[in-house]
């Protein structure tokens, strides 16, 4: 990896309650998780990546961290930004909004962090890759072979055993309950597991608390965004929409401003209240 030589050892952290926080629902880290990124941004993403929540990850502190000038650094996280890892904005906890710059080693699509900044982040899609739960099915003929299932079978269970994982139960308990006491024969592997996967279902965890209020904000320009204009992070203007909002500096206009900001105070007052 060509972040083999950056040492995250002595990084600093930010002032308690900002610098970096992880984003949800990441996968396991593995060595392809930025080769689709250019070498540069790689590396930074990776180094970021190993990071704890809490680090300072602005553009000045990175500087002094990574053989790299601020500039380079500034384009190099906007790409990365682009390219789904990371969104920057402002959270509100016990009534105070703090700067919040979240990464996640997964690439995200706008529609995700969309969600993710209303709290409501999407269940990832099985889609063709394996899921946890049917990984988890297969491999229990591996476990007891009185319960070895086909492939259309273990289609056919996903859906409970995932219904197990949206009640906190992890692979132990799943397989716990399934091969415990099993009976001298299996007649039909399929419908006992069905059977057990439904009987023992755990009761539903105790409501979490929810999310705090957040609002993302354009990387380029900084302007807190609403959930349907923000796109790979950046708002219509910086991505050349919308031109006969901005004066020819590319800047917009005083009275534009003003009336941005009174509507944005007025969202984080109804927050507060």
């Amino acid at each position: 990896m060509a972040d083999a030589e950056f040492s995250d050892a002595l990084h600093p952290l930010a002032s308690p309650g900002y610098g970096k926080r992880s984003a949800p629902q990441q996968e396991a880290r593995g060595r392809q998780d930025f080769a689709h990124l250019p070498a540069r941004e790689a590396a930074i993403a990776a180094y970021i990546d190993r990071l704890p929540d809490g680090s300072d990850i602005s553009v000045k502190t990175l500087a002094k961290q990574l053989p790299y000038g601020q500039c380079a650094l500034r384009t190099a996280l906007n790409r990365i930004q682009r390219a789904g890892h990371l969104r920057r904005g402002r959270e509100c906890l016990g009534g105070k909004w703090v700067t919040r710059t979240w990464f996640s080693r997964t690439p995200r699509d706008s529609r995700w962090w969309a969600a993710f900044q209303q709290g409501d982040v999407p269940k990832e899609s099985a889609g063709p890759r394996r899921s946890r739960a049917y990984i988890l099915l297969a491999a229990l003929g591996r476990t007891n072979s009185a319960l070895s299932l086909s492939h259309v079978e273990c289609r056919a269970l996903m859906p409970l055993v995932e219904e197990w994982f949206e009640r906190d139960a992890d692979e132990e308990s799943v397989l716990r309950a399934l091969t415990a006491g099993l009976p001298q024969s299996v007649h039909h592997p399929a419908g006992l597991v069905r059977r057990r996967l439904t009987d023992k279902l755990p009761p539903p965890p105790v409501r979490r608390t929810p999310a705090p209020p957040r609002i993302l904000e354009c990387g380029t320009c900084g302007a807190p965004g609403y959930t349907d204009t923000l796109q790979d992070g950046d708002c219509g203007p910086c991505r050349g929409e919308y031109p006969e909002r901005r004066t020819e500096s590319g800047v917009l206009p005083a009275a534009q401003v003003r009336s941005r900001v009174a509507e944005i105070r007025g969202r984080m007052h109804d927050v507060r209240a």
